[in-house]
C-alpha cells in the first residue's frame, strides 16, 4: 500500500473508531433506559460486539502506522487488550452525538431508532470503505466489519418493528429478536 492511501486508510479507520466508540458508550446508555428487558439484551449485546470492533479496529490502525500491514478480524482481536481490561484501556470522547438526541426523547423507539441510524451510518461508512481497498487481507477485514454492522442493523429493525407490534402475524410472533442474538 502507498503512503497517501496508507494515511488515507488510517485516518479513515480513526474516524470508525471514533463512531465505534461513541455507539458503543450509546448502547450502554440505551441499556441503561429503555423498559424491555429483552431491549436492555440487545443492548448490552451491542455494547459489547462494538467494543469488539473498538479493538480490532484500533489493532488495525496500529498495525498500518507500523507498516505491519493487514490482518484478519480475529488476529486483530487477539492484538487487542484483554478482554478484562479492553474497556478500562479506552478513552472515551466526552461529547457523543447519539447520547445527546437520546436526553430529548428517553423512550424505548428514540433509543431503537437512533441505534438504527447508527448503524446505516456504520453500514454506508464501511461499503465505501469497502469499495476503495485494494488489498485481499484489506478487503476481508472490511467485509467481516461490514457484514457484523448489517447484522446489528437487522436486529435493530426486528426490535423497532416489535416495538411497534408489526413483528406479528395474527397474534403470533413472526421471530424472536432475543434468540436471534444469542
Amino acid at each position: 500500500m502507498e503512503g497517501s492511501r496508507e494515511k488515507t486508510v488510517v485516518d479513515a479507520l480513526s474516524t470508525a473508531l471514533k463512531a465505534e466508540m461513541a455507539g458503543h458508550v450509546f448502547y450502554k446508555r440505551a441499556a441503561e433506559i429503555v423498559t424491555d428487558e429483552m431491549g436492555k439484551g440487545v443492548f448490552r449485546h451491542l455494547a459489547d460486539e462494538e467494543l469488539q470492533h473498538i479493538e480490532a479496529v484500533k489493532a488495525i490502525v496500529e498495525s498500518l502506522k507500523k507498516g505491519e500491514g493487514w490482518m484478519s478480524y480475529e488476529e486483530a482481536l487477539k492484538a487487542g487488550s484483554p478482554y478484562g481490561q479492553k474497556e478500562a484501556s479506552l478513552k472515551f470522547p466526552e461529547e457523543n452525538e447519539l447520547i445527546e438526541k437520546l436526553a430529548t426523547d428517553q423512550s424505548d423507539q428514540k433509543a431503537v431508532s437512533i441505534a438504527i441510524e447508527n448503524e446505516e451510518n456504520a453500514v454506508e461508512f464501511y461499503g465505501g470503505l469497502l469499495k476503495e481497498a485494494e488489498l485481499p487481507a484489506e478487503k476481508v477485514f472490511l467485509t467481516k466489519l461490514l457484514e457484523m454492522e448489517k447484522e446489528h442493523l437487522k436486529v435493530l429493525r426486528w426490535e423497532y418493528e416489535s416495538l411497534l407490534k408489526t413483528g406479528f402475524w395474527g397474534d403470533f410472533m413472526e421471530y424472536s429478536v432475543e434468540k436471534e442474538t444469542e
